[in-house]
């Protein structure tokens, strides 16, 4: 993680008017660093960086060192981190997407093994929608994956409180500050997530909710998942900028058909119309992410619009033959032939919820481990 004076730089930076992601992102490719950059003349700013000479001016003239400093302290002061896009605990997927945040306000934790699905839909959903929603994140949470949504009313909701439902993790990307809960009858929930997960910013404390915020927070939403699944979205729902971003970083899109009698899912329909993944299950989704995990797609490309064959390298013969690690070695023993349910793995096992369904998810990707209707797990016949 940088130390206080280089996180200080990379803050000030950041708060530069003129300085967007990709200003910054051309800054770090030529100079390397933001204390570099602000030692850098008007001439190379202009020229090696490819700035006008109004947001060089601004650099060359900043004096806001102070106020960066007292956002370090704030953070420090209620438990966020405030992680740079050259630190390890930033998501590798995010920061390989064209316009990456050169930085993250997080609180709560994330992982190097989350497995993120991004959930997403309409703020008005309708019955049908929070129900398809809540049990297909139940789910997801039980079989390992990290459910990602935005927090708003409505499906972010329900994607959120169904990953809870399911013993699972779950990230908030929000569309303003970390110390800004929006909505506010949301506060009991962002709790939990901080608990389960995290919630996550790219924007500064106390940074309130403005419209142009939530397309930007769209894109993080896309770009540190493996897919995206639209629920219910009318024809100018945000949720479908969301789509956008998700097919132009590469991400799978994924959507739940809808009645043709509701407003509500022309969105979805239209993108299942388009070549989206029409999903009725959770293993509509699991069968196109999995195999990412261990060959991620080396060029970007447009979802699948219909079922994908699992690389050899997935196939039990194959995966049986993998080593394991100490933990999916430990819980191995306490699956028999005979089969269990996920919560007297979880118990025997003394692990925590979410790490147990990741290691199980991982151990059925291996081909050790059997799963039954009903969540039900036991040793797979070889």
């Amino acid at each position: 993680m940088a130390s206080k004076d280089d996180l200080t730089a990379w803050v000030a930076l950041k708060s530069v008017e003129g300085v967007g992601n990709v200003a910054y992102r051309n800054l770090l490719a030529a100079f390397g660093s933001p204390d570099r950059v602000f030692e850098a003349t008007l001439p190379q700013l202009e020229q090696t960086a490819g700035l006008n000479h109004k947001t060089a001016r601004n650099i060359k003239d900043f004096r806001g060192l102070q106020r960066a400093r007292a956002e370090i302290d704030r953070a420090a002061r209620e438990g966020v981190s405030i992680v740079t896009v050259k630190d390890p605990a930033y998501p590798d997927r995010l920061r390989r997407i064209y316009d990456y945040p050169p930085l993250l306000y997080i609180k709560g934790t994330l992982t190097p093994e989350d497995i993120p699905v991004a959930v997403v839909g309409s703020r008005n959903a309708s019955p049908y929608g929070r129900f398809v929603t809540e049990r297909l994140c139940r789910e997801l949470a039980l079989r390992g994956v990290t459910v990602v949504s935005g927090l708003a009313r409505g499906i972010d909701t329900c994607a959120h409180r169904g990953a809870l439902a399911g013993r699972g993790r779950t990230i908030a990307v929000m569309g303003c500050g970390i110390d800004v809960i929006y909505p506010l009858d949301n506060r009991k929930l962002h709790g939990e997530i901080v608990s389960n997960g995290a919630v996550v910013t790219e924007f500064p404390f106390g940074t309130e909710p403005d419209r142009p915020h939530f397309p930007a927070r769209n894109r993080i939403i896309s770009g540190m998942s493996l897919g995206v699944l639209i629920v219910e979205a009318g024809e100018k729902s945000g949720s479908l900028i969301t789509a956008r971003c998700a097919l132009e970083q590469g991400r799978e899109v994924f959507a739940v058909p809808g009645s043709i009698d509701l407003p509500g899912s022309r969105g979805t329909n239209s993108l299942l119309r388009q070549g989206a993944k029409l999903v009725e299950c959770v293993e509509d989704i699991l069968e196109e992410i999995l195999p990412q995990l261990e060959h991620p797609p080396a060029v970007p490309h447009r979802a699948a619009s219909g079922p994908v064959s699992l690389p050899a390298a997935h196939a039990p013969q194959a995966a049986g033959r993998e080593a394991l690690t100490e933990k999916e070695s430990r819980l191995l023993g306490f699956i028999t032939e005979k089969p269990l349910d996920a919560d007297t793995i979880i118990n025997r096992s003394g692990l925590a919820a979410a790490e147990v369904l990741a290691i199980l998810l991982s151990l059925e990707l291996k081909g050790h481990v059997l799963q039954l209707p009903g969540k039900l797990f036991k040793l797979r016949d070889y």
